[in-house]
């Protein structure tokens, strides 16, 4: 499934960030391929709310659809 596709309160595991650019950015907040993080908040059409630890982090929608999650 996609961060995308998940609910808010979900908790996931990041499996595969496809866009590079975004892989090092993610990286820098301490979110990468492994990880678990919490689906805190989808805004409708806008962007999807993840945290791990004390940090939260915006992905846009057309992002999110290409990183591939799995349920922890």
């Amino acid at each position: 499934m996609t961060l995308e596709q998940a609910k808010t309160g979900d908790k996931l595991i990041i499996k595969k960030i496809s866009d590079l650019k975004m892989r090092v950015k993610a990286i820098r907040f301490g979110v990468m391929e492994g990880v678990e993080v919490t689906c805190t908040e989808k805004l409708p059409y806008g962007p999807v709310v993840i945290r791990r630890g004390r940090q939260e982090l915006a992905v846009g929608r057309g992002l999110a659809q290409r990183i591939k999650v799995e349920p922890a």
